[in-house]
């Protein structure tokens, strides 16, 4: 523990302030809106997460008797319950520890069902080309056949391709993978039927939850046809999202499937797990409990309620600046909708990285860039958000269509101008400046605060090269090689 980072705080003082140092860095949701899109970044409540920090909660070991541990038993037991009443499911594990894991257990479970009933010959999954690129990694990895299903110029499911492809391979059909509301942020009108034509050909239907920000309190996919499904609870039940953090991803199922979940020896006696605890990470799961406690029924439909008038006043108020791709025949979205930056490219030269960039000099993190659509931008603002945040957002992205406006008519530099150079830092306010638009534009473009700015710690990274050539941080091998001899 040579390098300076462990030595350079020697008082608790110093620890207090590098930490405040770095967290004043970061551009975090106690400071703006995050509106990463199919992501579902919202407010954590500070009452939700205090439980975690309960030493009854996290100091608590995986296998400890079950005596010892009743409490938390009727935590995960409640949950559960209230999980199944929120999906429509009959019954619930809380072992996957990630969306990903839950649809490799859910896909699992199928499969168990199929082999139970002297079936193993069943092992093609239908996923339509417009579905989460987990889906066909998580098939592959429960060893099944990916027939991929063509999307219409919409991005809904072509009903009719579905139809054929589930007709072609029914003697082997074991499910199918669909994403609803879909990844494009529309509720697709077909999703019954599709689940109809799958269970016709003898398969199982797999709806991908990473959506439940849009459904919660107002349909559930047990009801609309789907056998069994994963829930972010990292996503739409509060549990903090990214970083590389714990996540929570329990499937639901229906009654026939409820024998066939992935099973723990140290829990039920049973084979099959997907974790190594047989509950995941349940250190986590009091915030979700406790969001669920608190919310209520009609809390948490009002919750998926404001999440989709969000999304759809953002779509409107953009409406004219930048084209939304996808919307329904009656012109909505659900809880995201994509908003097409392309068109910024071949008129003035300006590409989705310029606009992600220029939002962070406006005090916002970017929306998702380049999915599930390249060169566009993907927002999901959420139910937290009020709406001058929301209007704060709007300014900034309507603010941003007029400098590339300006370019394109000439009243700005192709190349040097407030989005080729964005984001801008304190340095840049103070230092010198020899560049044909005025600082006030570049540090406080609409949207940005007067008190309290967000200021970037660094000019523009270049994202390929951080990719392409990785630059490790650490002291170099010869150190470690010397201290240990």
């Amino acid at each position: 523990m040579t390098h300076p980072i462990f030595h350079m705080n020697r008082a608790e003082s110093e620890m207090t302030r590098y930490i405040r140092r770095l967290s004043n860095r970061d551009l975090a949701l106690d400071r703006a809106m995050i509106p990463l899109g199919s992501c579902t970044m919202k407010l954590n409540a500070t009452a939700e997460m205090l439980p975690i920090t309960w030493p009854e909660f996290s100091d608590i070991h995986p296998f400890v008797p079950a005596d010892q541990a009743l409490g938390y038993r009727e935590m995960i037991d409640d949950l559960s319950d209230k999980l199944c009443q929120v999906t429509g499911y009959d019954a619930l594990t809380m072992q996957p520890n990630s969306g990903a894991q839950g649809e490799y257990a859910g896909l699992l479970t199928i499969r168990n069902y199929h082999m139970a009933n002297n079936e193993p010959h069943r092992n093609v999954c239908l996923i339509p080309t417009s579905a989460h690129g987990t889906n066909p990694a998580s098939a592959q990895m429960a060893g099944m056949k990916v027939v991929p299903v063509k999307a219409m110029e919409n991005e809904d499911v072509d009903l009719d391709d579905f139809r054929a492809k589930a007709e072609q391979h029914a003697a082997s059909l074991a499910c199918c993978m669909i994403t609803y509301p879909s990844t494009h942020g529309v509720f697709e009108e077909t999703v019954r039927q599709i689940c109809e034509i799958t269970h016709a050909q003898g398969g199982q239907v797999y709806l991908d939850g990473a959506n439940m920000n849009a459904m919660v309190g107002l349909s559930r996919p047990g009801d609309i046809g789907s056998d069994v499904s994963h829930l972010n609870l990292h996503k739409t039940f509060c549990i903090p999202h990214g970083g590389g953090g714990p996540g929570m991803g329990p499937i639901g199922v229906k009654a026939h499937l409820a024998a066939h979940l992935p099973g723990h020896p140290q829990s039920d006696g049973r084979e099959g797990a997907v974790s190594s605890a047989p509950f995941g990470s349940p250190s986590i799961l009091p915030i979700s409990w406790s969001y669920c406690l608190m919310m209520g029924g009609e809390g948490l439909t009002q919750a998926t309620k404001v999440a989709i008038l969000n999304a759809n006043y953002i779509a409107a108020r953009l409406k004219g600046a930048y084209d939304v791709l996808y919307k329904s025949e009656a012109g909505r979205v659900a809880h995201e909708c994509i908003i097409d930056t392309r068109p910024l490219n071949p008129a003035a030269g300006v590409t989705v990285d310029d606009v992600a960039k220029r939002l962070i000099d406006c005090g916002f993190h970017a929306p998702t860039m380049s999915f599930p659509v390249a060169g566009t931008l993907m927002i999901e603002p959420t139910e937290s958000e009020m709406k001058a945040e929301l209007d704060r957002f709007c300014d900034a992205m309507l603010a941003i269509r007029e400098e590339a406006r300006a370019i394109e008519e000439g009243r700005m530099d192709k190349t040097n101008n407030p989005l080729k150079n964005a984001p801008h830092t304190v340095a840049d306010l103070v230092g010198e400046w020899d560049r044909p638009y005025s600082r006030e534009q570049a540090c406080y473009p609409p949207g940005a605060f007067r008190v309290d700015k967000y200021w970037s710690p660094v000019n523009r990274v270049d994202n390929v090269y951080g990719d392409r050539n990785l630059i490790c941080s650490c002291p170099p091998m010869e150190d470690y090689a010397e201290a240990a001899e």
